[in-house]
Order: C-alpha cells, then structure tokens, then sequence
C-alpha cells in the first residue's frame, strides 16, 4: 500500500514498529515498515554500537531512534543523573524496601544490588542522558527521531530538522496533540490507553480520531492495542496515515525476549 508516511519515508506499509532489540528493528526496516530503536536503556556507548549494527544491516533502508527527554521537568534542576536518584531513593518508603525484600528471600533470590544502578538505569530519561542519545543518533543515518515524554525540546527540533530528521512524539490526550504540533513537530503519535506506553487513559478508538481532527493536516500514527491487519484497517478508516506499534514484536523470532517470558506473554493471549 501506498499513502503519504510511505512517500515521506521511502517505505513499503507505514508500520512503525517500536523496539529496544536491533534485530527487531532491522528486521522491520529490511521488510518494508519503519523500525525504532527504543533508547532509553542504553549507555551512550551502547547506543553507538546498537546503531552502527543497525545501520550494517539495513542496507541504507530508513530506521528511526525513540528517545525520552522531558520538555519541562524537576530534574533539569538537578546536577545530572546521580542527584536525581538520590532524590528518588528518598521518596521510597521502608514498607516497600521490607517488601521487595520478603518477596526475594520468599522465592530464594539473592538480594537486590544496594548500588544505586537500578535507580539511574530507570531515570534515564534525564535531559542530559538524552542529549547524548540526540548527539548519537543524529550522527547516524536515522530518518525518524521520536520523543516518548512530551514535546522535544524547540533546540533538539530544529537540530535534528538541519539533519533532514523528522521528529515524531507521542500523545495521550488532544491538547497535547496540539501542543507538539505548535512546537514543530512533524508526525503525533496518538497512543491510546491500551497501549504498553504511559501516555494515557483515552482509549485508542476515541482518541486517534480527535488528535486526526485537532492537528490537521499533521500526520498521526495510531498506537494502542494493535495486534494485526484488522486494527490496523480501523485505525487507518478513522484518518490515521498509519500505525505505531510495540507490543506485537516481543514474540517475535527476533526479540531477545527471554523464553519464560515469550511464553507468558503468549499464554496471555
């Protein structure tokens, strides 16, 4: 099929599939959608190496890198990742640290690292972690940049346009919808409450067609509960130019998921 998201990015079907696993995204690109690398949980040096794989394998075929940088947020009064995990470690109460150790000594699991690591992988959406992730991605031949928590900075926007990058974000309500476009963003991603995301609670069959309404002509990708053609072809007849998808490929061959949890989620239907 062929519509406006396929001409602006040289693709086959406007599937936009969303992955923290290379082979994923690969795999996506090399057959004619739109992989995104999820960069969150990635060092800078990492990411440096999950992207040059990528671009070994693509064969020049357009790929995206999903980022988290908050537009406005407490943190960027903090100095840098360490002073936020201290802060965060302070808002954790005894009752649950008593709890999570019960619950490991129950089922004969060595006990939580005490380092602080954990809290600084799960606060890696701090703006300077995501800057380095900006700086990386955009030294690569990515066609896509997405920001997964709000409008990307106007500085990040305009960088990433002088690279020829188009620059999604995700949405959960209309009034956000309306925000990013203001802010120059190219493509909404409209990401329903059934999503595995954290943008909201509209539902996906409400909310796709107000943010197609509110940001006109912009174009928006679907997200939120699709798992094949059929939502797909809902999506698209209530004026979405395509679909943001992530869930579906962790049980994929390619997904580093491990077998355990494959199957859970399989099980799950």
């Amino acid at each position: 099929m062929k519509n406006r998201m396929c001409d602006m990015f040289g693709i086959e079907f406007p599937i936009f599939a969303f992955s923290h696993c290379r082979d994923v995204v690969a795999a996506v690109t090399d057959a004619g959608g739109m992989g995104v690398l999820g960069a969150l949980y990635f060092t800078p040096e990492e990411l440096e190496i999950e992207l040059a794989w990528i671009d070994d394998h693509v064969d020049g075929r357009p790929y995206g890198v999903d980022i988290v940088m908050p537009a406005s947020s407490a943190a960027n009064n903090l100095d840098g990742v360490d002073d936020l995990a201290g802060e965060l470690e302070k808002m954790i109460p005894d009752a649950h640290h008593a709890f999570v150790e019960k619950l490991l000594a129950d089922h004969g699991v060595a006990p939580w690292p005490d380092d602080g690591a954990a809290l600084k992988t799960l606060i890696g959406w701090t703006d300077e972690n995501a800057r380095s992730h900006v700086d990386i991605s955009l030294d690569h031949p990515i066609r896509l940049l997405v920001n997964a928590l709000g409008p990307p900075p106007k500085d990040i926007v305009d960088l990433a346009h002088e690279k020829g990058v188009k620059v999604a974000a995700l949405v959960g309500r209309v009034d956000q919808a309306r925000t990013q476009k203001e802010r120059g963003v190219d493509i909404i991603v409209a990401q329903g409450h059934e999503a595995g995301g954290h943008t909201g609670e509209v539902t996906s069959m409400v909310l796709w067609p107000e943010v197609v309404d509110a940001v006109a002509p912009t174009p928006v990708l679907a997200a939120g509960g699709i798992g094949d053609g059929r939502q797909m072809a809902a999506a698209l007849a209530l004026g979405t130019d395509g679909v943001w998808t992530g869930s579906i490929w962790l049980t994929t061959a390619e997904s580093d998921l491990t077998p355990l949890l494959m199957d859970k989620l399989l099980d799950a239907g």
